[in-house]
């Protein structure tokens, strides 16, 4: 990333590996349990565990972008992680990127 330094670029590739579903199972499980402690009479518990949830959900929204708008690798890889195909680019030039290059 171009723009960023090396510590924000290095956190930025590391957090790329994790699969989005994964932040929203975490935030899922933050609520259950914040529920069964709800249930077995620990207020505080439940409300301290189930504050985790909105947090998880923004770090994978950031995950998300990250993903998303950070310059990939590849065309394929962008549009993979649900960015579009770019529209700086002509249809030929995007065809010939997400096509596998054959060597010679």
């Amino acid at each position: 990333m171009k723009n960023e330094d090396a510590v924000t670029t290095n956190v930025e590739l590391q957090t790329r590996r994790i699969p989005s579903i994964s932040f929203l199972g975490v935030a899922v499980g933050c609520m259950a349990v914040s529920a069964v402690l709800m249930i077995t009479g620990r207020k505080t518990w439940a409300n301290f565990v189930g504050q985790w949830a909105p947090t998880i959900l923004i770090l994978g929204t950031y995950n998300k972008i990250a993903k998303t708008f950070s310059p990939p690798i590849s065309e394929e890889q962008r549009v993979q992680h649900g960015g579009h195909a770019s529209m700086l680019k002509s249809p030929e030039e995007l065809s010939r990127q997400m096509t596998p290059q054959t060597v010679s």
